[in-house]
């Protein structure tokens, strides 16, 4: 993608395709976040367990997003190319999906006593956090170096 008028980096069609889906898909969030005022008023029944998981996932979600769009506005700035691009690209969204799935996924039912197996999601989604956050990172100062 070629600079702006100022000599900056534009972000990709594809990046900002990306980031407006990922805009709309903070609407979620925000319905969670009124999912949240009904089980601390006591109207969504949930014991400490849910509660707790709830929260941590609609945390999760919300800063992730936000984070992936943040990192989507400066990849093209990136020496990336191929699928480390696309790792840079798709890592953390992902983890947007995975992580807070593996909080709420896990605790469904009735007064669970402890997290059941989809806890196995948050821990993929940690992974692909890492690796996302990694490769966006390497790329981001190799690409910066080549700039100098």
């Amino acid at each position: 993608m070629p600079p702006d008028p100022e000599g900056r980096a534009m972000p990709s069609p594809i990046d900002t395709i990306l980031i407006g889906a990922l805009l709309l898909a903070l609407v979620t969030v925000e319905s969670g976040g009124w999912f949240l005022t009904r089980v601390s008023r006591g109207l969504a029944p949930a014991n400490a367990l849910q509660q707790s998981f709830f929260r941590a996932g609609h945390a999760h979600a919300g800063v992730l997003i936000v984070l992936s769009v943040a990192i989507l506005a400066v990849l093209s700035s990136a020496a990336l190319e191929g699928g480390w691009l696309w790792v840079a690209r798709l890592g953390v969204p992902i983890a947007a999906i995975l992580m807070p799935a593996g909080f709420f996924l896990s605790v469904l039912g009735r007064d669970p006593a402890r997290p059941s197996r989809a806890i196995l999601l948050l821990w993929i989604g940690a992974g692909s956090l890492t690796i996302g956050l990694v490769t966006a990172g390497i790329g981001l100062i190799a690409g910066g170096v080549q700039a100098l």
